[in-house]
C-alpha cells in the first residue's frame, strides 16, 4: 500500500490531507465540549444543529463548486480554500454564544464543500492505474480515521494541560500546512468538457450519478452509513458525559474506538478487494453496523450502559463504516470520464451528505426526546432500509464493459466508427444519456 507514496505529487497531497484532518479532529473534540459548556444536557441538540448546518453547506455548495472547478487552476483554488478555512477556524476560540458557532461553522463548511470534492477528483488523475488508486483510497480512509484516533489522543493529552478552546489553534495550523503542501506540487488538469450552460454544469454530476445503477446503490448505502455514523458523532458526548458521567478525555477515547475500527477495515480492504467484489464487502459492512446498533440497544435496555461495551460497539460500527466508504471512490472513478470527475465527486459529496442532513438532527432529537434505546433502534431501522434499497437498486451483475446498440446517433458519428452495436467501458455521457443496452 505504501509504495504509492513514492509518487511525489500524491505524497504531498496525502500529507496535506493528513494534517488538515488532524486539525479538524481537534476541532471535533473541542466543539463537542464547547456545546456541552454552552448548552449542558441539551448539547446533543446543539451538535445536531451544528452538523445540520454543515450538511446544508455541503449539499448546497458542492454541486456549484464541482460545476466550476474544471474552469479554474486547481492548485490556486485548493490553496485559497485552505486559507479561508484557517481564517474561520481562528475565530472559533473566541465564541461565547451558540449562534456564533452556527455562523462560523457554515462559513468553514462551505469552504470545505468546495475543497473536498475537487481534492478527491484530483487523485484519479495523479494515479490513473486502478490498483494504485485502490491503495490510495485505503490510505485516504486511514487519513480520515486519524480524525477519530490520533486527533482525540492528542486532544486528550492537551486537555490535561490547557483548555479545550486552545485546540482550535491546531485546526488553524492544519489548514495552513495543507495549503503549503498543495502549493508545493503541480496538479494535472484534464481537458475541459464541452461548453455548457450554468444549469447543465451544476446538475450534470447529479444526473450522471442518479442514472448509474451502482451509484444509486451507493447512495442507499450512504444512508446506512449516515444513520450509524450520526449515532456515534452526535450522541457520544451525551452517552459519555451525561449517562456515564465520565470526563472529557473519556469522550476522546470513545471516538478513538470508532476510528480504530475504521482504520482496521481500511488496512484489510485492499487485499480483500483484490479477491472479493465490492458489492458483498459493502453490503456486509452495512449489515455489521445495523447488527451492532441493535445489540447495543438490547444491552442498554437489559443491563444499562457500560463504557467497555460502548467502546466495543463503536469499534464494530467503525469496521462497517469503513467497509462501505472506502471502495466508493472506485465506483466514481469508473462511472465518469476524467473531465466529468469533479462534477460526479461533487455529486457524491452532496448526495451522501444529504443523508447526513437527515440523520444528524434526527439523531440529536431522538436522543433528547426518547433516550438511547429508542434512538439506536430507529437509526438501525433506517440503516436497514438503506441496505434493502441498495439490494434493489444495485444489480449483482455490474460489468464495466457493456455491449450496446446506438439508435440515438447517426451512423457516421465519430463514436460509432461505422458500427451501431459495439462494446466499451460504459459511462453515462452525451452519447450514452441513460443506462441501457439500447440507446
Amino acid at each position: 500500500m505504501l509504495e504509492i507514496l513514492a509518487d511525489r505529487t500524491y505524497r504531498h497531497l496525502f500529507a496535506a490531507q493528513v494534517v488538515a484532518l488532524l486539525g479538524t479532529g481537534l476541532a471535533t473534540v473541542a466543539l463537542g465540549l464547547l456545546a456541552y459548556d454552552l448548552a449542558g444536557d441539551k448539547a446533543a441538540m446543539v451538535l445536531g444543529a451544528v452538523l445540520f448546518i454543515k450538511m446544508v453547506a455541503y449539499v448546497g455548495i458542492a454541486p456549484i463548486a464541482g460545476a466550476f472547478a474544471e474552469r479554474v487552476n486547481r492548485r490556486v483554488f485548493l490553496v485559497a480554500l485552505d486559507l479561508v478555512r484557517s481564517g474561520v477556524a481562528l475565530c472559533l476560540p473566541f465564541v461565547t454564544e451558540i449562534w456564533q458557532i452556527y455562523v462560523l461553522i457554515f462559513l468553514l463548511q462551505s469552504a470545505s464543500a468546495a475543497f473536498t470534492p475537487t481534492f478527491q477528483a484530483t487523485i484519479p488523475d495523479v494515479l490513473p492505474d486502478e490498483a494504485r488508486y485502490t491503495r490510495a483510497l485505503s490510505l485516504s480512509r486511514l487519513a480520515y480515521d486519524l480524525e477519530n484516533i490520533v486527533s482525540p489522543t492528542v486532544a486528550a493529552l492537551l486537555l490535561a494541560v490547557m483548555s479545550y478552546s486552545s485546540l482550535f489553534l491546531g485546526t488553524v495550523a492544519g489548514f495552513v500546512a495543507s495549503a503549503l503542501l498543495v502549493l508545493s506540487v503541480l496538479l494535472p488538469s484534464p481537458k475541459p468538457s464541452a461548453p455548457r450552460g450554468v444549469y447543465d454544469r451544476t446538475t450534470r454530476g447529479i444526473r450522471i450519478y442518479l442514472a448509474t445503477p451502482r451509484l444509486r446503490g451507493l447512495l442507499a448505502l450512504n444512508m446506512a452509513v449516515a444513520a450509524a455514523g450520526a449515532m456515534v458523532l452526535v450522541n457520544s458526548v451525551v452517552l459519555v458525559r451525561g449517562v456515564l458521567g465520565l470526563d472529557a478525555s473519556a469522550l476522546a477515547w470513545t471516538l478513538f474506538a470508532f476510528g480504530a475500527g475504521s482504520m482496521i477495515a481500511a488496512l484489510l480492504l485492499p487485499r480483500l478487494l483484490d479477491r472479493v467484489p465490492d458489492r458483498p464487502v459493502m453490503l456486509g459492512g452495512a449489515a455489521l453496523m445495523v447488527l451492532t446498533l441493535l445489540v447495543l440497544a438490547g444491552e442498554i435496555a437489559m443491563f444499562g450502559l457500560v463504557w467497555p461495551v460502548l467502546l466495543g460497539a463503536w469499534l464494530f460500527v467503525g469496521l462497517g463504516y469503513s467497509s462501505v466508504l472506502t471502495p466508493s471512490g472506485r465506483f466514481l472513478r469508473r462511472s465518469a470520464h476524467a473531465e466529468d470527475r469533479p462534477a460526479i465527486f461533487a455529486a457524491q459529496f452532496a448526495l451522501s451528505h444529504a443523508c447526513w442532513l437527515v440523520t444528524y438532527p434526527l439523531s440529536g432529537w431522538l436522543m433528547t426526546r426518547f433516550g438511547a434505546v429508542v434512538t439506536l433502534g430507529i437509526l438501525a431501522a433506517l440503516a436497514g432500509a438503506g441496505i434493502l434499497a441498495a439490494l434493489r437498486l444495485w444489480p449483482p451483475d455490474d460489468p464495466a464493459t457493456i455491449e450496446h446498440t446506438h439508435d440515438n446517433l447517426p451512423l457516421d458519428h465519430p463514436h460509432l466508427q461505422g458500427r451501431r452495436r459495439h462494446s466499451h467501458p460504459f459511462v453515462v455521457d452525451d452519447e450514452h444519456p441513460r443506462w441501457s443496452s439500447r440507446l
